[in-house]
């Protein structure tokens, strides 16, 4: 079965980017009048995260929190003795479930007695991440690498280093307010759509204000990198590449061209459909890569991780993303009739190109 093409508009819009150098340490930039962009480091190799903070009454919307550690702590209390002293929060927004956008959740909610606002799903994969250390977790996960082809050292790996950045996240809030896909929010001024799309996460949180065309994409649509695109143990067969692809097709259909987009990472930017059409042919891409080493011979997701992620060296952390995209796109291509499953004695997933 010949793949479906996604509807993406291709039109000839370049790629912009107002504010080449970022916020440093202890740095506020102003985007738009009451729109504030910031960073916090991560201990990792996607060094940072955005931090945007939007007016709102008598003081300001966060949206997503940073990374659950002491040096993040520090970062804000630092901010909040600096450059912004006396700002009061008066709700915190969070994208997604992923430690470095609701890691300081709690930290902050507690510090300025403001609501945690996310959608149902992300705050629920949030204490799930929170709780997922159960040992009979542990196993389900162990058995889905090897069922994908690694080996008992790299899968020892992959539970060990490679899964910790998941603990990194301050209690929760026992509470929260719900936002959902379709629902129209007032943020000091201006009024935000909310738009919400699987793939990186369950159900991010994205926002638009039609008036200002100003795009929160969170993760979704990032500047110059693909944002991770996984399959997990917890749900193996899901078709988070599809999800993903589906949502990049919505955004392009109906947003602007010329919205200004506020990622997760990296940097602000115009010529949103130019980068989602990026995306879309990134992944393409490596859907090409994998069909033509499984045309050889059938292959597993561990011999084809090798075929993809060729270029990067990886370490455990690395290695752990990059095992959960490589079945993303097996799993797509499945469901696309691109591969079939090769009949196996041994129980570990092999797959031949149609």
């Amino acid at each position: 079965m010949k793949a479906k093409e996604p509807a993406f508009q291709s039109l000839a819009e370049t790629l912009r980017y107002p504010w080449e150098t970022p916020p440093g340490p202890n740095e506020v930039i102003e985007l738009r009048p009451g729109v504030l962009w910031l960073r916090q480091k991560l201990p990792f190799q996607l060094n940072h995260v955005n931090i945007y903070l939007l007016a709102d009454g008598d003081g300001w919307a966060m949206i997503d929190s940073g990374f659950g550690n002491e040096e993040t702590i520090a970062a804000w209390t630092a901010l909040f003795e600096g450059p912004l002293k006396n700002f009061n929060i008066t709700r915190l927004i969070v994208t997604h479930s992923h430690p470095d956008h609701v890691g300081l959740a709690g930290w902050i909610v507690e510090r300025f007695n403001c609501p945690l606002v996310m959608s149902q799903v992300e705050y629920l994969q949030s204490v799930y991440h929170q709780n997922r250390g159960t040992e009979e977790r542990k196993e389900a996960q162990r058995l889905f690498f090897r069922r994908h082809g690694m080996d008992e050292s790299l899968t020892d790996k992959l539970l060990g280093r490679g899964q910790d950045y998941l603990k990194r996240v301050s209690t929760l809030p026992a509470s929260y307010r719900r936002i959902s896909n379709g629902d129209e929010i007032s943020i000091g001024t201006r009024r935000f759509k909310v738009i919400t799309g699987g793939g990186h996460a369950l159900d991010q949180v994205m926002l638009y204000c039609a008036a200002d065309k100003l795009f929160l994409s969170a993760d979704q649509v990032l500047s110059k990198i693909s944002p991770n695109v996984s399959v997990w143990a917890v749900e193996p067969d899901q078709n988070s590449l599809g999800e993903y692809l589906a949502s990049l097709a919505s955004l392009t259909t109906t947003l602007p061209y010329d919205a200004l987009v506020l990622p997760g990472h990296g940097v602000p930017f115009f010529g949103l459909k130019t980068r989602i059409k990026q995306l879309a042919d990134h992944h393409e891409e490596r859907c090409g890569m994998i069909a033509a080493a499984c045309r050889e011979s059938p292959k597993t997701s561990a011999e084809l991780v090798p075929v993809v992620f060729y270029k990067y060296p990886l370490d455990a952390h690395q290695t752990g993303f990059a095992a959960g995209e490589l079945i993303a796109h097996v799993n797509y291509m499945l469901n696309e009739g691109r591969l079939t499953l090769e009949p196996t004695a041994d129980g570990v997933l092999r797959f031949r190109s149609t």
